[in-house]
């Protein structure tokens, strides 16, 4: 039975900024990482965007295995008990810890209609079969039109790719953007060669030789060679319940030093809630910048180090040509107030609830993030025309 001073439970970049938080306070204290993928810590984001624009997949590694640590790959940990302070493996083994984080991430929605050959873009392992259906496949439908959608459907339609983009949404991004920036990203995924099935959803699917039929509600069949599917994720929260973890946002509850309600249990990440004083909520976000930001003050606050965590987490996207950072709660349904230079081109949106600014989205403008979480700590109460320049171009 081994016994770590640090046992990890997740093999993503939030864990890998753990270890490395970890051993910037504590430099040989035994640390174990437990992940249920066979690869080790990767970034994440490149799957989608860098690997498909000439970054090369030696620079996806992020060689965690070289900071002295037991790196357990395809060990899927079932349970944990923080009374005893131990975890037990899929084959009932069992490991000790001191200290423990979760940092789980999550995993992708799934179709209701099922299909064996879907492929749910979240891994290495998906990207590379991703890329191997590439090398003879001619034709792919990218079921979402969110996050993940838009930037899958983007890269393929980069690499020569005939592409389809299936979601019922009215228009690419409608649950985040405004109205008018989603319907400018219709027409402007068609001008890039992207054929857009907006207000459409899949009711069957059928694998054949000849490819995977689906069955459309309102355009009947289409066969293509490949289907990617980016519904978002579901928080893997799964041990923390278990174990009666307090949950918030659906994600596992944290105070300022990333610590749960068990002694010595902490959670970083994708599956963690944290509480926003400048959004007065609990907030759960599964960027890289949370997961690299909060992963590292988890593993320094592990090793003893006192400073709380109170960054507020951006993220941003690449569509083709263009891009955007964001931070804050962006819902298409707050109060809007687009500040553009050239519309739907190059600006800012600000997203308000009760006259307070809450969330921030910056589009070709980059550079911008600190000014936005200052904006966001401000009370206000701001009235959207107050916010004309606030944030410099």
């Amino acid at each position: 039975m081994a016994n770590y001073k640090y046992l990890i439970i997740g093999g993503g970049l939030t864990g890998d900024a753990a270890v490395r938080g970890i051993r910037a306070v504590d430099s040989s204290g035994s640390i174990g990482m437990f992940t249920g993928e066979p690869d080790p810590p990767y970034k994440r984001p490149l799957l989608s965007k860098g690997l498909w624009k000439g970054k090369t997949l030696a620079q996806a590694w992020c060689d965690t295995g070289k900071l002295g640590i037991d790196l357990h790959l395809g060990t899927k940990i079932v349970s944990i008990d923080p009374a005893h302070k131990k975890v037990r493996d899929e084959k009932g083994d069992e490991h000790l810890y001191d200290k423990l984080l979760l940092a789980t991430g999550g995993a992708p929605r799934r179709l209701e209609q099922g299909g064996r050959n879907i492929l749910y873009f979240r891994t290495m392992q998906d990207y590379l079969k991703l890329r191997a259906m590439t090398e003879h496949g001619r034709r792919f439908a990218v079921i979402g039109g969110g996050f993940i959608g838009s930037e899958i459907a983007a890269a393929l339609a980069m690499n020569g790719k005939e592409t389809l983009m299936i979601f019922p949404e009215t228009a690419i991004g409608a649950r985040m953007y405004p109205p008018a920036l989603s319907r400018y990203l219709n027409a402007y995924y068609r001008e890039k060669g992207v054929e857009v099935l907006a207000e459409e959803m899949v009711t069957g699917i059928a694998e054949e030789e000849s490819g995977t039929r689906l069955t459309l509600k309102g355009r009947g069949e289409i066969t293509v060679d490949g289907v990617v599917a980016g519904l978002g994720i579901l928080p893997s929260i799964d041990l923390a319940r278990e174990a009666k973890l307090e949950i918030e946002e659906g994600g596992i509850a944290v105070n300022a030093r990333l610590q749960t309600g068990a002694p010595d249990v902490y959670a970083a990440g994708d599956a963690a809630a944290i509480f926003q004083p400048a959004l007065g909520s609990y907030q759960r976000v599964e960027h890289e910048d949370n997961a690299l930001t909060m992963g590292g003050a988890a593993g320094r606050s592990m090793a003893g180090d006192t400073i709380p965590y109170r960054h507020l987490p951006y993220f941003y996207s690449d569509l083709f040509d263009a891009g955007y950072e964001a931070v804050g709660e962006l819902d298409a349904r707050s109060e809007i107030f687009a500040d553009w230079i050239e519309e739907c081109v190059k600006g800012v949106i600000y997203y308000l609830k009760a006259g307070r600014v809450r969330g921030v989205l910056t589009w070709n403008i980059f550079g911008r993030m600190e000014d936005a979480r200052k904006l966001i700590a401000e009370p206000g109460p701001f009235k959207p025309a107050e916010l004309k320049n606030r944030i410099a171009y």
